[in-house]
């Protein structure tokens, strides 16, 4: 329902803003200047304002319809929060069986322990990658001609 409501005004938006087909209209009640309608604007307002103390029992029924879907909002929300969570949970990685001896870090958060230093073999400390050499000078150049 509150979809439909939503959908309609936002419909109504839209053709409000869209562009005229450039026709003015020959009826004289259809033409409005600005000052016309900012009058009418407030008018509307005013009126809106005094709706609750027109129909007190209308204004204390949307009341608590806002406060029931309120609620369902919430209570959606909760849901897809525990629902995220539980999924993020889920998809955590197993901790190892010891972290301390992979990682090089004791239980107690001490960095380093003398059994983790000096482990790298000199394979290891390679490069990975190396410029490219570069190529000898063309026999032009050599010869000191210009290249074709």
């Amino acid at each position: 329902m509150f979809f439909l409501l939503r959908m309609a005004f936002w419909l109504t938006i839209v053709c409000v803003l869209l562009p005229g087909t450039g026709e003015k209209s020959q009826s004289p009640e259809a033409q409005l200047d600005a000052v016309q309608a900012v009058t009418l604007a407030s008018a509307a307002v005013s009126d809106m304002r005094g709706f609750c103390d027109r129909n007190p029992n209308a204004c204390v029924a949307g009341g608590k319809v806002a406060t029931a879907i309120g609620h369902r909002a919430e209570a959606g929300a909760r849901t897809i929060i525990d629902f995220v969570s539980n999924k993020m949970a889920d998809n955590k990685p197993a901790p190892a069986d010891e972290p301390a001896r992979v990682v090089g870090v004791s239980a107690t958060g001490a960095l380093g322990t003398p059994a983790s230093h000096g482990t790298l073999t000199a394979s290891d400390m390679k490069p990975g990658w190396h410029a490219p050499v570069p190529l000898p000078p063309r026999r032009e150049a050599r010869a000191g001609r210009p290249a074709a």
